[in-house]
């Protein structure tokens, strides 16, 4: 089986855009699904669906591959599962280092999933000295004084950052230094890489803080067309002043210093 190293996947040397190669492994989750459960053949619609996209756009995508499926039929499920592992480069095996051994390290490491799709934890590193040696997920913890000697001698080319914010960007410039070209970060932080290094970030504050801003939206709907305007405001200021009693009667609305 050929290693991450010696082996880059092909999407972007045939043309495929980002967007698309983004929605790969939505569709390959949902094709898994499906192999499972020995279902055979998958519609457009049906698998669109699964994916959470619209059919069209489903279509387009891959007709990129060079899949169109069979009127009347739909897509053979094994064949696309293929077509998208061998585009997504999931056909080899992918050595992956996993730096920062905390709460949100350690996790990651107990992940099942990174093996059934082709990544092995070939390492796990931490800064700190007293985790050296103790055993997580089955994987003793090295030292980041090895990281160097770690990625060369496992032909390691994409690393997960998951140490705190300040120690981030150290920790990449270590990484891409010896060799790693591709990263997954975790860390609160923004990341400087040089041309050629890919970094895709994770940050669940920020999801967080997105969903909250649709829940704020809602809730405003609910309330009615006009509660987020100016005149809505007064009113509720309004309010809130006559209900505010001091020992002479009304508190004035705003209060003098």
């Amino acid at each position: 089986m050929a290693t991450g190293r010696t082996h880059r996947p092909a999407t972007r040397s045939r043309g495929i855009p980002e967007a698309t190669v983004a929605r790969l492994p939505l569709y390959l989750r949902a094709l898994t699904a499906l192999s499972e459960r020995s279902v055979p053949t998958v519609s457009s619609e049906e698998l669109a669906a699964a994916a959470g996209v619209n059919s069209a756009k489903l279509r387009k995508d891959f007709s990129y591959l060079g899949s169109y499926g069979t009127r009347g039929v739909g897509y053979d499920v094994e064949y696309l599962v293929y077509q998208i592992s061998r585009e997504l480069g999931l056909t080899q095996d992918w050595p992956v280092v996993i730096v920062g051994i905390g709460n949100l390290g350690a996790a990651l490491a107990n992940y099942g999933g990174f093996a059934s799709r082709g990544f092995r934890v070939a390492a796990l590193i931490d800064a700190d000295p007293a985790m050296a040696g103790k055993p997580v997920a089955g994987i003793g913890v090295q030292h980041t004084d090895e990281l160097e000697h770690i990625i060369e001698s496992n032909g390691v080319s994409i690393g997960v950052i998951a140490t705190p914010a300040g120690a981030a960007q150290q920790v990449c410039d270590r990484l891409v230094a010896a060799g790693v070209t591709s990263i997954l970060n975790f860390a609160p932080t923004v990341l400087t890489v040089p041309d050629g290094v890919d970094v895709r970030k994770v940050d669940l504050s920020i999801e967080l803080q997105i969903l909250a801003f649709h829940e704020q939206r809602k809730a405003g709907e609910e309330a009615g067309p006009d509660s987020g305007t100016p005149a809505a405001a007064a009113r509720a200021a309004a309010a809130v002043a006559g209900d505010r009693k001091g020992p002479d009667g009304d508190m004035p609305a705003v209060m003098p210093a």
